[in-house]
Formats: structure tokens, C-alpha cells, sequence
């Protein structure tokens, strides 16, 4: 399959996701990364993983999401690209967490944040923390949420609106 092959079956997938068909998406997306796979462009076919992942858990299986997801992290991290491990941690934390396996979602969320804190990537770290937050209040652990939220928003350096609400908020944090 060339590279032209797989760009049509990406965007066919995007496609598919962007009109609420996560199905169909899904099962392209897994067809790229098997492909991609077979070629040996391991990273490439890990990121197909991942967008499938995303597509099966809009899809309603988060068993089929964390088992696409499941591994890719360490892909990228072999290969020093930590924006793209964050994200991979943080597809299986949202399948694990739909799953009902909080414990372990709150791991793959303190992984997904790690990585993220390495590049820089600090909205996108917010919201993993924001994510981690909202497991912990599920959790009953009111101060470990509070403390990951602050955590997450003290390197937001242009926050939104409400992030500037919420970080007024957690001042009173002490």
C-alpha cells in the first residue's frame, strides 16, 4: 500500500469520525495501522491506533479503545516522542475510566501527564488533570482532586476564561 493509500484511508476515517459514523472510522483506521504495521512504520501505525481508539470509545466500546490504545504509549516513547505518548496514555485512561477500572485510569492519567509536562504542552496537560481530577471527585478523594487540578493549571501560561476562574478558586488552596 503507498503512502498516497494511506493518506485516502486516513482521511476517509476523518471523514467517517467528523460525520458521527465512529464505526466505520474506527475499522479504517485499524486497517491503516495494520498496514502501516506490516510495512514496519511502528509510529505512524501507533497514531492510527490511537485515532481509533478515540473512534471505537465515541463508538461505545471502551474494551475495543483500550486495546487499541493499549501499548502505544511505549511506541512513542522509544522514540523521544513525548506529546504523542501523553495522548496515548490519555486515550487509555479515557477507556479505562468508561470501563469502570478507576485505579488504573488515574495511573495512566498521571503517565499521560508526565509525558505532557515534558513538552510543554501544559493546556493540554490541564485537561488531563482536569480529567484525573474528576476521576479523583468520583473517588471521594476531594483534596487529591483539588491538588491535581492546581497542579494542572499552575503552568497554564494564556489560561481561558474559566481556567482564571478556576485558578482564583484553587488559591484558596493551600
Amino acid at each position: 500500500m503507498s503512502a498516497t493509500d494511506f493518506k485516502t484511508l486516513a482521511q476517509n476515517a476523518l471523514q467517517f469520525y467528523q460525520d458521527g459514523n465512529f464505526e466505520s472510522a474506527a475499522g479504517l483506521f485499524g486497517e491503516a495501522a495494520s498496514a502501516l504495521q506490516a510495512q514496519g512504520n511502528t509510529l505512524d501505525a501507533a497514531e492510527m491506533q490511537n485515532n481509533q481508539s478515540v473512534a471505537l470509545l465515541q463508538a461505545g466500546d471502551a474494551h475495543g479503545s483500550y486495546n487499541s490504545a493499549h501499548n502505544t504509549a511505549q511506541v512513542f516513547a522509544e522514540a523521544g516522542d513525548f506529546r504523542r505518548e501523553g495522548m496515548a496514555y490519555g486515550n487509555e485512561a479515557s477507556a479505562l475510566a468508561a470501563m469502570g477500572k478507576m485505579d488504573a485510569a488515574v495511573q495512566s492519567y498521571q503517565l499521560a501527564a508526565a509525558a505532557l509536562e515534558k513538552t510543554g504542552e501544559y493546556q493540554l496537560r490541564a485537561s488531563v488533570m482536569q480529567a484525573l481530577a474528576g476521576i479523583q471527585l468520583r473517588q471521594g478523594k476531594i483534596m487529591n482532586a483539588m491538588l491535581s487540578m492546581k497542579i494542572g493549571m499552575a503552568a497554564v501560561k494564556n489560561p481561558t476564561f474559566k481556567q482564571r476562574i478556576l485558578q482564583l478558586l484553587l488559591r484558596f488552596l493551600k
